[in-house]
């Protein structure tokens, strides 16, 4: 077996967006890359969605970007622009494409569908791959989507639901999610926040065609795409070591309020890079330790009032659109996150505090 400078443990998201960084930065002229992945070929698969904050590699792979949002309950509706950080949705069709177009005119770079075909003893390793142990209490995000296509210009393309609450919630935290691409085409997601062995909440066609046909009245419409996922609002058991490093949800990329990744593997993959030379000894990337002592407290909020999740996360949004963003995305201050805190319901989150502190000691 072939042995490598650096082997990739996972050709997905993390893994080849690793991989793209140290190629178009030169890293890998004199060194041999070997990216593991089983799948046979790659295809869409999936939809990356975020607030560009950062800049990043593939504006070119970008579907559509929006500057308005809106945030809707039974009886009202939000509507928030985001002018300074742009909605984006990434193809992962067209990311792959570019991906690994790029990686195969390096002769360095070798990809290989199983394990055992590599020798790992001298590379440093890179693994994509998350370690769950087995509990039935985690929270996770599961969501279905598909994209639609209708014969009029019935969608808003300017603005995105980000957040339907207007649905029924059995047990869990319960959203419909709603991307235009253009006027007669849209992505219609069903989003759940719940323990993921509910299976009453996976009836998901059932959702979907309820949510079309009564909520959008859109009765003559075609299915083009369909997605499925489950993004876990918890943190995996891989550890580092000497030689390894782990990267996108299995090193903590998730962030686990809100399940976004993208941007959080894009700039981890660029502290590598930067770091390649000394990666064994380089300081590891986190996201940083108030956001996670932060989401815990609003996991635990929750997990024990499920029913009050939409009216907070209405209240959340009571606060400039260009605050709550940073803070969803990593980027806020110490004043924005009190500014956000202090909007939310007092007591909930304080006897929240009060659990976690009693879990700690």
């Amino acid at each position: 077996m072939k042995e490598f400078d650096y082997i990739i443990i996972g050709g997905g998201c993390a893994g080849l967006s690793l991989a793209y960084e140290l190629e178009i930065h030169k890293k890998l002229k004199n060194k041999t890359l070997a990216i593991i992945e089983p799948r046979p070929e790659y295809k869409r698969d999936k939809t990356w969605s975020f607030w560009k904050v950062i800049p990043h590699n593939f504006d070119d792979c970008i579907k559509k970007s929006w500057q308005n949002f809106s945030i809707n309950m039974p009886t009202k509706t939000k509507h928030l622009e985001c002018n300074d950080y742009p909605y984006q949705s990434i193809d992962s069709g067209l990311f792959y494409e570019k991906i690994i177009s790029k990686l195969k005119q390096n002769k360095n770079i070798n990809f290989f569908m199983d394990i055992k075909e590599v020798n790992f003893e001298n590379s440093f390793i890179f693994n994509s791959v998350p370690s769950f142990k087995t509990n039935d209490n985690n929270l996770w995000q599961h969501f279905y989507g598909v994209e639609i296509e209708v014969k009029n210009n019935i969608f808003d393309d300017k603005i995105i639901n980000l957040m339907d609450f207007d649905c029924e919630q059995r047990d869990g935290v319960h959203f419909f999610y709603t991307l235009p691409y253009a006027k007669n085409k849209a992505l219609v997601e069903t989003t759940w926040i719940s323990r993921i062995n509910n299976g009453s909440q996976k009836d998901y066609d059932v959702q979907i065609k309820d949510y079309i046909e009564k909520r959008l009245k859109l009765k003559d419409y075609r299915i083009t795409y369909k997605e499925e996922g489950a993004i876990p609002l918890f943190y995996p058991s891989n550890n580092n070591s000497i030689n390894i490093i782990n990267i996108g949800t299995a090193g903590g990329m998730t962030r686990l309020s809100t399940g976004y990744t993208f941007l959080n593997i894009q700039e981890h993959s660029k502290h590598i890079r930067k770091n390649i030379e000394n990666i064994a000894t380089a300081k590891i990337f986190e996201i940083k330790k108030k956001y996670k002592f932060l989401d815990k407290i609003f996991l635990q909020v929750l997990e024990t009032y499920p029913e009050k999740m939409s009216n907070i996360f209405f209240k959340m949004f009571n606060n400039s659109p260009k605050i709550i963003i940073k803070f969803l995305s990593n980027k806020s201050n110490i004043l924005e996150d009190l500014s956000i805190i202090f909007k939310m319901p007092k007591w909930i989150f304080i006897k929240a505090l009060l659990k976690q502190n009693a879990k700690f000691y």
